[in-house]
């Protein structure tokens, strides 16, 4: 098994109301050095080991997970994950 953990924010230039909220709640809060938040997803999934590992989870993000017209993504794969 492995443990394939994904980041997916928005890109640069795309609007984030969420992420605006989240500033302007902070700021109201006294955290007045907040300059700007951007708010995204994190997903952690457990997988069989298999060679194409790196392909399925591209196909993954690509087709589901994100949305690549206004999102990136990153993940990283951990080798031995104990369930």
């Amino acid at each position: 098994m492995k443990l394939v953990k994904v980041h997916i924010t928005l890109k640069e230039g795309v609007l984030d109301p969420q992420g605006k909220a989240v500033q302007g709640s902070l700021n109201t809060l006294g955290y007045d050095n907040v300059q700007e938040v951007r708010v995204g997803k994190y997903l952690e999934l457990t997988v069989d080991d298999d060679a194409n590992i790196e392909t399925a989870i591209e196909e993954m993000c690509n087709k589901l997970l994100a949305n690549p017209v206004i999102e990136n993504y990153s993940y990283t794969v951990e080798e031995g994950v104990v369930q």
